[in-house]
């Protein structure tokens, strides 16, 4: 925990963050509408979780809020606090793994498939399934029924399409890296 609260940011982590902040935004406003009112399926979150796992979790985290404020702020409907924490709570949450998953090494492997992907689930179910409801029934006094349903639907489309086109996105990106030990002295 000490080194998360000594992060010191590079010219790289800025950039990311910003590019990522504006790609959240763009692809954001891509809404694929679900049953359940206000709620439709996001494609943003495959590519915040590629920069969580490639930048780390303050970085994913900083994607996730001002990539979120700024989506929400423009849309018209207002800021909704409780949402916009979630995101960035979710890019943090993913870029813990980023030791883990090797994908800066060249290695997408299946053991960081699945690593990758219980981690998103597990953050997803938590995230938007408990943690945005309880945050909306708290402090936007909204009805419990309707903001669990609006979590866990879109804590499953987010988990679906972070398998999905997050882990394509690591694969490609892990295909980019020199892999480990591919190099020999001649």
């Amino acid at each position: 925990m000490k080194k998360l609260l000594n992060f010191s940011f590079s010219i790289k982590d800025v950039v990311a963050i910003g590019i990522g902040a504006a790609l959240f935004v763009v692809i954001g406003m891509i809404s694929i509408p679900t049953p359940v009112p206000n709620t439709s399926i996001q494609l943003q979150y495959g590519v915040q979780a590629l920069l969580s796992v490639i930048f780390g979790p303050i970085v994913g985290l900083l994607v996730g809020l001002i990539g979120h404020g700024v989506k929400d702020a423009i849309s018209g409907f207002g800021l909704w606090w409780t949402w916009i924490i979630a995101s960035a709570l979710f890019g943090f949450a993913v870029g813990i793994v980023r030791k883990q998953v090797r994908i800066s090494r060249g290695i997408f492997k299946w053991k960081d498939f699945t690593i990758f992907n219980l981690v998103q689930l597990l953050a997803n179910a938590l995230i938007w399934g408990v943690l945005a409801p309880l945050g909306d029934i708290v402090i936007y006094k909204e009805a419990a029924e309707k903001v669990f349903a609006q979590g866990i639907v879109a804590g499953l489309s987010n988990g679906v399409t972070v398998a999905v086109a997050g882990s394509l996105l690591l694969l490609a990106y892990s295909r980019t890296q020199t892999r480990v030990g591919s190099l020999k002295k001649d």
